[in-house]
Order: structure tokens, then C-alpha cells, then sequence
């Protein structure tokens, strides 16, 4: 009997193995070659014989010689068979597994062979049929991938399912007796139907096959193999083959499958000590696949819990503890799926990894951010899971007491880690913790302290974790369901002197409980205590917790306050003093939370969606607990939702929809209503916004609409005149999307609207005004034939002096918008809106004052005195106004014409394509159209169209004209009014009316505005009021839309608005330049430094508008920014910034840029402007700039290639430093030979730097002494001067001390060695020497003179020759 050996592969067994005993291949079967009829004749005879021989008889060198061709060969099989070979083999295999059983424990048994010899038998039939088995599930699983599956014979599974079962319970030799007809029964039941034998359902035979290999292994094989240890080979190749399948994702998805897998490898690593070669394999494949860390979490579980024994997951975690760090940082994904695998398998064996955790601690040195991640995972799950178990040994429970709090304080550590993942990572994982009530309530406020921290994080992905873990600690917190401040306040105040009158008089605890820092002592002292101030409110002896042992009355005192004098009695000192330390917990819980709401509405204003979504999330949880500050910031996002981004358009409406309207009717109305009453006119804007949306889209019912009508209609009690002007807000505010809604209540509006509640709320009238604008066309036709009631009411309100002063300009805004909006002749009654004002205004002959004031005659001061200056602002407001509505009703009715004659032309064409219908009566028309096109007439009309709406537009100031009308009278007075300075500084107010009059009549007539802009922006520049100033400057943008060619030529003074010192001009004048600019209203010209310098204006508003202006221009095309920052770089160098500013100002520009080419670009840019300028301040800029950018290869190479441009600035060593960030950067991040070029680069930097310095102080040395030659020289010349001159012939000096003086203010360089010596030289010791850059240069030493003055001496003994003889 040979004995079978686990071949590498399955070829191997073809060769003759070295001990010629070995069973092996000598007559394998051509299966390629044969014909199918052949294959399935050889295929039954195998199957007959593995059926009626002995189960062993597969050792037969024929039978084996056969099989061994057939499951090489299996993929050439049919389906017929596939199946009888497999189901022989399987049959056999599934009987000698209990055999086997019997054999080991009944030897006596064996029958005719001994029993070594028939164990030796059963050994080698059972590795066969293992092989085999496990090799034909490899062969198909590799060459059947893309193969669809089949169904299974219904016929052959219920004879499959109704024999097998039976087959455990037949012993041996009934087995033995009745296999053959077993076995052909099945094939029989197979073959009953026609298409039932052609059928091969690999998954059913693949999930029973390897079900069956499982089950062999939990068998006694340790008697079978004769040793404890099992055979290495046959080990091997069940691991190996387990594994392989493992590598299949789609064969995992079946359970059963997964299942017999994870115990083959759990068996063999477990129960057969293969663990450490089963822990490489796993550890292997965890690395290599994405989806196998759960699954492989599940092997590990499985073979813990079957055996209790975890040394197959100490061992998993020993080999990760002992990788090298730096490998896990070149491997991301073997990293990633390493941390996943730690946490599935802390998961399930919390305790175990526990214990062996310390080993994987030193990993959070490591790179891989990766893995600190997983570990951060696993250090949850433990947290979560392995310390619930309290009971035990009291040295045991205090050692897992410590380990938890370290792991604490690791995960505390971790949330200032150098990654963005791990500390988002770490806060998700605190978020479970508080999902899971793992966090002790010692730790609650420090781990709320730190979320609180990372919302300024720089990374939105930490930001978004730090939100959303404040959100789920307000939903978990232990504190109750409502965190006001002042309710802890008064309630912890309470029991703190209940808890006084509990403790012993005289007592120190008693004398010392006010004491902040003593009364935390105490609560260390009175409570369990682990660690490091981790506090669990747990009784020593119950174990019970104590705040469970309050009575149930005690709640919602303990919650929401307290409001009467009685104290529920809560029992014992202890139970006292540790509700006390409850509520001063949550009392800085409440507070912490309520410190974050600005910095939550900073971060509503994020270019990051997920910010803002989450910040609405918390600061809707916030409000659910009644955190104090809540609802005003809630409020702020309601400018959102004019957000570009839909993700936050969507958050503000949801949020919108949850906090205000899904209520009861009545409350929904009551929210809206003090939104409407409270809001400012941007949120008022947003609101409209908000509330039209939600109507068009039906999410406001109409039972709130008409809730609201109830408290216009003071159906409510209690309302007020203010709730009254508030549910008509936001009724017109629905209005916009229905008009309807207002027409069924039209008349209430008009009493109550313009009746007595208008003068409790002078707003309402205003309201009013809305609401008749708001009307559909069919209510506006019935106010026309109705009569003339609310015209009568419009004008009252406009001439009357009902309102005060401040809300009459805005209800007379709505009212004459209302009039043209309305009246079907508007003009005609605006016409004498502005007669009574002026009548009003100038009592006396009002038209002829005005053509005085016009012609300039009269005391200008003397008019003002007899007219009152707020009737003249007043009429000033309707005269301009007036004429600004006229403008847009003109433009209003060319709209209607146009759109009537394109509505008719489209009936005719259409009229034209139905020739059955009014064909004989539009014959003419239709021809008469066709000839008008033909000769252009059509054309024509167009023009006349134009030419009329442009001739109304001037007869409005009668441009051009001889009669001039009643605006065009008044507006030669508005513009002398305004010059008169002198006036104007005497009436603040009145010159805010005029210069608004002047603004809206220059928007009318070009000619006008033209004579006018000289005095616009004169005003703009120097009226003293910064309203006037921020008025005109919001007009020139409305100008520069309306008249652009005229103000084409100052946009250079535009510009220089944004130097004005008030903060509302500066701001004004950003937003007009920026809506100019970025809707290509205005070319960006050279002055756009100005606007780059509001970057860092010392308000943050414009400042946070100068960044969105440019972060929006950068998106523009090509990014203009990259085109622009040239020019910026050049003017802001030339302006006296400071440094700190220059530098935020150019970062912030250079970070818009984000193309490689641009950057590329820029290099060649910005060293191109080292030549055309020789200001070191320039240079130093430049080179700043240049450090900033983030080089490719190709930006360094053009660096370096641009070295001539920029050599002469090397000089200087500011400009070097920026240049060593440059190449300390590209050092870090280029390639091998880049990185060499880089080093050459900065070599050749560093040699040109010395160099010039010494150039730079040769030459500065030269050019002194010459100055000091030519003084020396024209002293000799003048004449009448000898005596001021002295030779010493002891030392052959020629002394003067004017030289002395004209030479001694002489500035030295800085890099002159002789900056605080006299250079001194004497006629023996002068050396001329040739240089290079400087031409002739004179090199003397140092000598000392005697004496308290500085001498320069002339060096040279023929210049001392002829002294002396000029001296003598």
C-alpha cells in the first residue's frame, strides 16, 4: 500500500516521487482527446467502482490513475458527468468520515487487515478524497468564474435530500451492502428527466463539498494520523486552498460557504496548533484584500469562541505590533485595512484585545495616519465593550479601571493629532462613545471642551466631526432634556444649601463648601474616583447609581429648575452631594454650549457646505434644549438661502420648515409673524424669499394663511397693532407666489391698513402700500372702478405730515410705487402729488420761487430761512422719486408693446398654418405684413418705438426742450442746491435730501448727469457726513450700469472711495465694485491694487468682502487674479505697507491660483519685473511672491533658467532668504535629478550672493574715495586759502580742517569694515591697484593721528610735493 502525499500542485502527482512508495500517476487518461460519449462511459465505471468497492479503494493505482484524470480534466466534463463523479466522491468521503469515528473507537473491528494497516488505508482514502474534493472546487472556482450559474434537478435534490440523511445511521456493513443502490438510485433520480441531467448547480455541490471538508476536521484525526500532530502537508493544503477561496468576494456572500471556511482555517489554527503559519496567511491576505477584514474578524471570533482560546488573535496582534511603522506609511491600503481588521476584531473579542492592546500603543509614533485611526477604532470599541464587567477580583477591576482611563486619555491626546483624519477619526469616535453612555460624567465637560476647540479647526472634515459630536452629546447628554443656564443656576444654588444644612455643624466641610476648588475636593472624596478625575456616580456597595435613587419627583426639579421654595427630599448627605456635583457639571456643560454660538454663526458663512449644514443641525439642537443665544443665531442663516450651493439652499429650508411651520396652525402663524416683526431688512429679504418658495411649493397649508388673516383682522386676542403690520408682512410676502391671497381680504387691508391702527404703528401704512402692489390684475381692476378712495389715501400719505419723519420716506416710496403700479394714468396723478408738495413747500407763487431759485435770483440763505428744511427734503424726496417711477413705467410700457406685437405676430403665424380657419379674413393682414417686412417698414416701427422711449425719457427733465415741465423746473434747483456748500454744511440733513435727488435725476438724463458728475464726486470725496458720502457712492454704481461711457473716464475716483476712513463708505464701496466688476459691468483697470488692499481692512466685514470678491473673480474664465497680480505686486510695493500686510495681502491672491501652468507662468512673470526696477523694496516683494508659489518641475526649471533676470538682486540678503524657501521647498518634493539642479541652483545662488556683496563694497569704497580726492583737489584750487591749510613736516600730513568736516558727514555702507573708523593714508604708504568692476582703486591703511579731530590725508607723494611748494 503506498501512502499519498499532498503534492505542491496537481501535476506534481504525474511525477515519480525520490522514495519510489509514494502513491503517484503512472497511467493518466487523455480527457481532452476522448469524445463525450467516452468520457461518460469511463466516468460511470469509476463512480460504479468507488460505489461497490471497498470506501479505500480509491488507493487502486487504476481507480486512482482515472480519477486523478478526471479532476484534472474537470472543467471538459458535461454536466452529467461532473455530477456522478462528484456525488461518487462526496458520497464515498461523507461515509468514511463516521467510519472512521467507529474504526478509532472500535479497532477490534478492522476484519481481515490488522488495525495499523486499515487505519494506514483509511488515512490514505482520507487525504484522496480531501484532495481531490478541494481540488476540483479550486479547478471550477478558477475556470468557471464567468460561467452562469444553473438551477439544480429538482428530481435529483429530493433524492439527495431524502438518502442522505439516512446514510449516518446504516452501520458498516449495511452501508457496505446497500452503497451501490444508493448511489445509482441518485444517479437514477438524476436521469428521470431529460433536461434534469444536464444541470450543474456548482453552488449547491461547491457549498456541500466544502461543508464536508470542515466537518472531517472536527473528527478525532489525531488517533487517524497516530500523533497529536497532524500531517504539515495536509495542514498546508487545507489553509492554502481555505484562503484561496477567501480571495473570491462573490463565493463570501454565501454563508453557509463563508462559514465551512472560517472553520477549516479556525480548526487548523486553533485545534491543530497551525497558528502561527494560519496568523501570516491571514495577516497576508488583510493587506492584499479590501473586503477580507470583517471576514477575517469572523475567522478569529469563530475560533475564540469554539474553543476559548485566543491565541490565534494574540497572535494576528503580535505580528501587527511588530511591523515597522514606516511600512504601514508606504502601504495606505494594507494600513487601512489593517485598522478596519483591529476594530471588527475588538468588536467581537472585546476583553481579549484588551489585554493585548498595549503591544499595538507604540503604532501611534507611526506615519501611517491610517493606522492610529484603526487604533483609535479599537480603543472605542474597548471603551464600549470590555469594561462593563465590574464584578471580580478588586485588584483586577482596578487594573481594567486604569487601562480604560489611559485609553481615555490617549483618545483625549489623539484629538490634537497632526492629521486631519485621526482628529476627525478620534471625535467620531468620542460620538459613539456618547451614543453608547460610555463616557464617564467626569470627562463629559472635557470632552465637550475639546469639540468645542476643533470647530476652528483648519480642516472642514474635523470641523464637520467637532459639529456633529456636539450634536450628539446634546441628545445623549445625562443632564435632562432642558439646558437654560439660569435653571441650573437657581437650581444648583438650592441644593447647595440643602446640602450645608445636611452637613455637621462646625464641621470644616461645612465652613469651606463655597469654595470652588474645596468643594471639588470634597466631591473627589465623596465619589468613586478612578484615574485621573474620572468620576462615576456609582454607590460602593449597591453599585446602584445614585441619581437612579432619586425619587421620581425629584426630576424635573433636578431638570428645569425649580420655581417654588420646597426641596424634594433626595435622602443621604452623599446622594446630596453627588446631585450637586451633577448639576455643576451640567451647569458648565450649558455654558460651554452657549459659548459657541458666534462662533457657530462664523461658521454659517463657511465656503464649506458641510459646515454650514451642520452648524444649522447644531443650532437646531441647541434651540430644542433651550441653549441661550439659540434662536438669534438661528436667525442668521436665513441669508442663506440665497446660497448658489443647492446642499445649503435645501439645509435652510428644511431647518426652516422643522423650527417654524411644522406646528398648529396658529403657532405657525405666531412664529412667522415675529420673524416678520423682528427681523432685520436683509433677513426680511431672506424671509421673502423663504416664504414664497415654501407657498409655491405648498408647504405652508392654507389653514395658517388663514391663521394669519386672524391676526390682521384682530380676530386673535391680545393682538397689537406691531403682530397686526407682521401677519400682513408675511401674507404679502406670500402674496408674491399667490396674489391671490390678498384679493378676498382687499377691503380689510384698506381699512385697516391706512385706518387708526396706523398711527399706534406708522409701519403698517407702509405694509399697506406692499399689499397694493402685491395684488393680482384682476383686484387692481377693482380698485380702478371702485372709485378713486385709495388714491385719495396714497396721496394723503405722500403730502400729508401724519407719519413722523423717519418712517414717511419709506411709506412714501411704497405709496408712489403703488400710485404707478395701480392708477391706470399714472402720470397725471403723480402730477399732482408733485404740484401740492411744491405748493406745500413754497406757499406763496411756488413755481415762480422755483424759476427764481433756477435763474439765481434772490439770497439763496434768505429762501432757505422762509422754507422749512423738512418740507424741502420732503419735496426734494417726491420730485426725484416721482421721476425715477416715471422712468420705469416707461420702460414698462415699451415692455407691454413689445410683447403685444410679438403675441400678435405669433398669433398670425399661426393663424397662417391653419388654413381651415379664418383664412379668407386674415388673407389681408397676413399680405399686408409680408409687403411692411419687405420693404423694412417692420424695422421701422421698432425704431419709432425706441425714438419714442427715448424721447420720454428726456421729456421727463425736458432735455433739449424750451417748456420745460414741472420735474425739469425743479431739477436745475436740486443741482444748484447741492453746489451751495456752504449751505449744505449748515443743514446736514437737507444736503443727504439733495444729493439723493440729484443721484436719481442724473439716473434719468444723460445730459444732466454729465453736467452733474463733477459735483457727485466732489460730494463723495468731502461732504462730512459718511451717509452722504456711502449714498453717492452707491449711486455711481447705479450711474456706471445706467451711463457707462460717462463714467468710463472716473473710475480711478471709484476707486478711491475705497480709501475713505468711514467703514459703511469702504464697505459700500467694495459691494458696487464688486457687483461692477464681477458682472462685467466695469473693466478691471489698474487701480484694482486698492481693492486687494481691503484684504486687510481693519473691519472684518469688508475684509471677508474683499476675499469673496476676489475668491469669486479667480472662477471667472481664465482666472483674471493670475493676469492681475503683477500689477498688484508692482503698486502695493510702491505703497507704504507694512510688511505683515503686504505679505497676508499677496498670500491670499496667490492662494486663488491653483493651475500648474499659471504658476509656471508667474515665475517668468515676476522674474521678468526684477529688470525693469531697481527698488529693493520691489525685489523683496517679488521674490516673496515667488516663495509662495507651489513649483512643478517645470516652475523650477524656468526658475533656474531665469537667473540672469534676477542675479543683480541676489545682493541683497532679504531677497536670498526668499529664494532659500524656494529651493528648501523644491528640495522636499522633486525628483532625484530635479533635486539636483536644484542643489546646483542654490550653490550658484549662494557664490553670485558673496560676490556681489563684495562687488557692492568694493564699489561703495571706490566711490568714497573718490569723493574724497575731488574735495581735497577743488581745496587746493581755491585761492585765499593757505592759511587755513597746515603741513606737518614731522609726519608729512597735510592738514585742513575743512576737509575734515565736508568728509567726516560722509555716509559709509553698511558692509563697509570701516564703518566707525577714519580712513587715514600717507604719501609712503599709498598702493594703487587695477580692480575689476571699479576701474582704479586706491587701497590705504589704517593710521591713528593724534589728537581729538579726523584727518584724511592725500595719497600720493607727487600730490604732497606740489603742496609744499604751493606753501612755500
Amino acid at each position: 500500500m503506498a501512502p499519498f502525499f499532498f503534492p505542491k500542485t496537481i501535476t506534481d502527482l504525474e511525477e515519480e516521487p525520490e522514495d519510489r512508495i509514494s502513491l503517484f500517476v503512472q497511467h493518466p487518461v487523455e480527457v481532452a482527446v476522448l469524445s463525450p460519449s467516452e468520457l461518460e462511459e469511463i466516468v460511470k465505471g469509476v463512480a460504479f467502482d468507488l460505489s461497490d468497492k471497498e470506501l479505500f479503494c480509491v488507493e487502486e493505482q487504476e481507480l486512482f490513475d482515472q480519477i486523478y484524470s478526471f479532476v484534472k480534466g474537470f472543467p471538459h466534463l458535461l454536466p452529467p458527468s461532473k455530477i456522478t463523479l462528484v456525488e461518487s466522491l462526496r458520497s464515498n468521503f461523507s461515509v468514511l468520515i463516521p467510519n472512521i469515528s467507529c474504526l478509532s473507537r472500535s479497532p477490534e473491528e478492522a476484519g481481515a487487515l490488522s488495525a495499523p494497516d486499515r487505519l494506514a488505508s483509511y488515512l490514505n482514502a482520507f487525504k484522496i478524497y480531501t484532495y481531490f474534493l478541494l481540488s476540483i472546487v479550486l479547478i471550477e472556482e478558477l475556470g468557471s468564474a464567468n460561467q452562469a450559474s444553473r438551477a439544480p434537478a429538482a428530481s435529483h435534490q429530493k433524492v439527495c435530500l431524502f438518502i442522505f440523511p439516512f446514510i449516518c445511521f446504516l452501520s458498516l456493513e449495511q452501508f457496505l451492502k446497500y452503497r451501490c443502490l444508493l448511489v445509482f438510485a441518485c444517479i437514477r433520480g438524476k436521469g428521470r428527466k431529460k433536461h434534469a441531467a444536464e444541470s450543474w448547480n456548482w453552488e449547491l455541490q461547491r457549498g456541500k463539498i466544502i461543508g464536508l471538508v470542515a466537518n472531517s476536521l472536527e473528527i478525532d484525526l489525531k488517533s487517524l494520523f497516530g500523533t497529536s500532530e497532524l500531517d504539515e502537508n495536509y495542514l498546508s493544503f487545507l489553509v492554502s486552498s481555505a484562503f484561496t477561496l477567501f480571495e473570491n468576494s462573490a463565493l463570501l456572500r454565501d454563508a453557509d460557504v463563508k462559514d465551512a471556511l472560517c472553520r477549516i482555517v479556525g480548526i487548523c489554527a486553533t485545534g491543530y496548533h497551525y497558528t502561527m503559519q494560519s496568523a501570516a496567511s491571514i495577516l497576508h491576505m488583510i493587506h492584499k484584500f479590501d473586503f477580507l477584514p470583517t471576514h477575517m474578524a469572523d475567522l478569529v471570533g469563530w475560533a475564540e469562541h469554539k474553543y476559548s482560546d485566543g491565541s490565534l488573535a494574540v497572535a494576528l496582534i503580535r505580528e501587527i505590533s511588530r511591523m515597522n511603522p514606516k511600512d504601514y506609511s508606504r502601504d495606505t491600503s494594507g494600513a487601512d485595512n489593517v485598522g478596519r481588521f483591529l476594530t471588527e476584531l475588538a468588536d467581537r473579542l472585546p476583553k481579549l484585545v484588551a489585554t493585548n492592546v498595549g503591544m499595538l500603543v507604540p503604532h501611534f509614533g507611526g506615519e501611517s495616519y491610517k493606522i492610529r485611526n484603526g487604533l483609535i477604532g479599537v480603543f472605542g470599541k474597548l471603551i464600549a465593550k470590555a469594561f462593563k464587567d465590574v464584578d471580580g477580583d478588586p485588584a483586577g477591576v482596578a487594573l481594567r479601571l486604569r487601562g480604560k482611563q489611559a485609553m481615555l486619555e490617549i483618545m483625549l491626546e489623539r484629538c490634537k493629532d497632526v492629521s486631519a483624519y485621526t482628529r476627525s477619526k478620534v471625535l467620531q469616535v468620542w460620538a459613539d462613545l456618547c451614543e453608547e453612555h460610555a463616557v464617564p460624567i467626569g470627562l463629559w465637560n472635557e470632552v465637550a471642551m475639546v469639540a468645542v476647540g476643533r470647530l476652528e479647526d483648519k480642516s472642514a472634515l474635523v470641523r464637520k466631526s467637532a459639529l456633529n459630536l456636539l450634536i450628539t452629546m446634546l441628545q445623549y447628554n445625562p443632564f435632562g432634556p432642558q439646558l437654560r443656564t439660569a435653571s441650573f443656576e437657581g437650581t444648583l444654588e438650592k441644593y447647595k444649601k440643602s446640602l450645608q444644612e445636611l452637613l455637621p455643624k462646625g464641621s470644616p466641610e461645612s465652613s469651606e463648601v463655597d469654595d470652588p476648588a474645596e468643594r471639588c475636593t470634597q466631591e473627589a472624596d465623596s465619589q468613586k474616583v478612578h484615574g485621573h478625575g474620572m468620576v462615576d456616580l456609582v454607590d460602593n456597595k449597591s453599585g446602584s447609581n445614585i441619581l437612579d435613587g432619586l425619587p421620581d419627583s425629584c426630576a424635573p426639579a433636578v431638570e428645569v429648575g425649580i420655581s417654588d421654595d420646597c426641596l424634594p427630599d433626595i435622602g443621604s448627605l452623599e446622594q446630596t452631594r453627588a446631585l450637586v456635583a451633577s448639576l455643576e457639571a451640567g451647569l458648565r456643560f450649558t455654558k460651554c454650549i452657549s459659548s459657541i454660538m458666534s462662533t457657530l454663526v462664523q461658521l454659517l458663512a463657511s465656503s464649506s457646505a458641510s459646515d454650514v449644514e451642520n452648524a444649522i443641525l447644531l443650532l437646531m439642537r441647541c434651540r430644542q434644549f433651550q441653549i441661550e443665544g439659540a434662536e438669534a443665531s438661528l436667525r442668521k442663516m436665513l441669508p442663506l438661502v440665497f446660497s448658489q450651493d443647492k446642499a445649503i439652499y435645501e439645509a435652510v429650508i428644511s431647518a426652516f420648515i422643522t423650527i417654524y411651520v411644522k406646528k398648529s396652525p396658529m403657532e405657525t402663524a405666531r412664529n412667522l409673524l415675529i420673524l416678520a416683526t423682528d427681523s432685520s431688512i436683509g433677513d426680511l429679504a431672506a424671509l421673502e424669499c423663504v416664504i414664497s418658495s415654501l407657498v409655491s411649493k405648498g408647504e405652508i397649508p392654507s389653514s395658517t394663511i388663514s391663521s394669519l388673516w386672524d391676526f390682521f383682522n384682530f380676530n386673535v386676542s391680545g393682538v397689537t397693532a406691531e403682530q397686526c403690520r407682521g401677519a400682513l408682512s408675511i401674507l404679502c410676502m406670500a402674496a408674491k407666489s399667490s396674489p391671490k391671497i390678498l384679493g378676498v381680504h382687499l377691503q380689510e387691508i384698506i381699512d385697516i391698513g391706512f385706518g387708526r391702527w396706523a398711527k399706534e404703528d406708522p409701519l403698517l401704512a407702509r405694509t399697506a402700500c406692499v399689499a397694493l402692489h402685491r395684488l393680482s390684475e384682476e383686484d387692481k381692476e377693482k380698485i380702478i372702478s371702485g372709485g378713486g378712495r385709495v388714491f385719495v389715501v396714497l396721496q394723503n400719505i405722500i403730502n400729508g405730515f401724519a407719519l413722523p419723519e423717519h418712517i414717511w420716506y419709506a411709506a412714501a416710496d411704497k405709496a408712489i410705487a403703488a400710485i404707478y403700479c395701480i392708477h391706470p394714468r399714472p402720470e397725471i396723478l403723480a402730477a399732482e402729488v408733485v404740484k401740492k408738495a411744491l405748493n406745500l413747500t413754497f406757499p406763496c407763487n411756488g413755481t415762480s420761487n422755483v424759476t427764481n431759485a433756477e435763474s439765481g435770483s434772490g439770497n439763496d440763505n434768505t429762501s432757505i430761512s422762509a422754507v422749512k428744511v423738512t418740507k424741502l427734503s420732503r419735496f426734494l424726496f417726491i420730485v426725484s422719486h416721482v421721476a425715477l417711477n416715471q422712468l420705469v413705467y416707461i420702460e414698462s410700457c415699451v415692455k407691454k408693446v413689445q410683447k403685444q406685437k410679438k403675441k400678435k405676430e405669433t398669433s398670425s403665424i399661426e393663424q397662417q398654418n391653419d388654413p381651415n380657419e379664418h383664412a379668407e379674413a386674415s388673407a389681408a393682414p397676413n399680405k399686408e405684413n409680408a409687403i411692411n417686412r419687405e420693404l423694412g417698414l417692420a424695422a421701422s416701427d421698432e425704431a419709432r418705438l425706441d425714438s419714442l422711449s427715448e424721447q420720454a425719457e428726456k421729456d421727463i427733465i425736458s432735455g433739449g426742450s424750451t417748456d420745460k415741465n414741472l420735474i425739469g423746473l425743479c431739477a436745475p434747483l436740486v443741482a444748484k442746491l447741492c453746489r451751495n456748500f456752504n449751505l449744505m454744511q449748515q443743514y446736514p440733513e437737507l444736503q443727504a435730501s439733495g444729493m439723493l435727488a440729484l443721484c436719481k435725476l442724473m439716473l434719468i438724463d444723460a445730459n444732466f448727469c454729465e453736467a452733474n458728475l463733477q459735483l457727485l464726486f466732489t460730494v463723495a470725496e468731502n461732504a462730512p457726513l459718511e451717509t452722504v458720502r456711502s449714498n453717492c457712492t452707491i449711486a455711481l454704481g447705479d450711474l456706471s450700469v445706467r451711463f457707462p461711457n460717462l463714467l468710463e473716464p472716473w473710475t480711478e475716483n471709484m476707486y478711491g472711495r475705497l480709501r475713505d476712513p468711514a467703514v459703511s463708505v469702504r464697505k459700500n464701496a467694495v459691494l458696487v465694485l464688486s457687483h461692477l466688476i464681477l458682472n462685467d459691468m466695469m473693466k478691471v483697470k489698474g487701480y484694482i491694487n486698492e481693492m486687494a488692499v481691503r484684504l486687510e481692512d481693519v473691519d472684518d466685514r469688508i475684509s471677508n468682502l474683499a476675499k469673496l470678491f476676489f475668491h469669486e473673480l479667480s472662477k471667472k474664465g481664465s482666472n483674471p487674479v493670475y493676469n492681475l497680480l503683477p500689477d498688484i505686486l508692482g503698486r502695493l510695493s510702491n505703497q507704504n505697507l507694512a510688511e505683515e500686510t503686504f505679505c497676508s495681502i499677496m498670500q491670499f491672491l496667490i492662494g486663488s491660483i491653483k493651475k500648474d501652468k499659471q504658476m509656471e507662468g508667474l515665475v517668468e512673470k515676476l522674474c521678468n519685473r526684477f529688470c525693469g526696477t531697481t527698488d529693493v523694496k520691489q525685489w523683496e516683494g517679488i521674490a516673496y511672491c515667488l516663495s509662495l508659489l507651489t513649483l512643478t518641475e517645470k516652475g523650477i526649471k524656468k526658475l533656474i533658467e531665469s537667473f540672469k533676470s534676477y542675479e543683480h538682486a541676489l545682493s541683497e540678503e532679504s531677497v536670498v532668504s526668499h529664494f532659500r524657501v524656494i529651493i528648501n521647498k523644491a528640495k522636499k518634493f522633486a525628483k532625484p535629478e530635479v533635486k539636483t539642479c536644484v542643489e546646483e541652483f542654490e550653490e550658484k545662488m549662494n557664490k553670485h550672493h558673496t560676490e556681489r556683496k563684495e562687488q557692492e563694497m568694493t564699489a561703495h569704497n571706490a566711490l568714497l574715495h573718490q569723493q574724497k580726492v575731488e574735495s581735497i583737489e577743488k581745496l587746493v584750487a581755491k585761492k585765499g586759502t593757505r592759511e587755513d591749510i597746515h603741513f606737518d613736516i614731522a609726519t608729512g600730513e597735510v592738514i585742513n580742517p575743512d576737509v575734515v568736516a565736508c568728509t567726516a558727514g560722509t555716509p559709509l555702507n553698511q558692509h563697509n569694515v570701516h564703518d566707525h573708523e577714519t580712513m587715514k593714508c600717507s604719501g609712503s604708504s599709498g598702493v594703487v591697484t587695477s580692480s575689476e568692476e571699479a576701474g582704479l582703486e586706491v587701497q590705504s591703511p589704517l593710521s591713528s593721528h593724534e589728537g581729538s579731530h579726523i584727518d584724511f590725508v592725500i595719497c600720493s607723494r607727487a600730490s604732497v610735493s606740489s603742496l609744499l611748494t604751493d606753501t612755500v
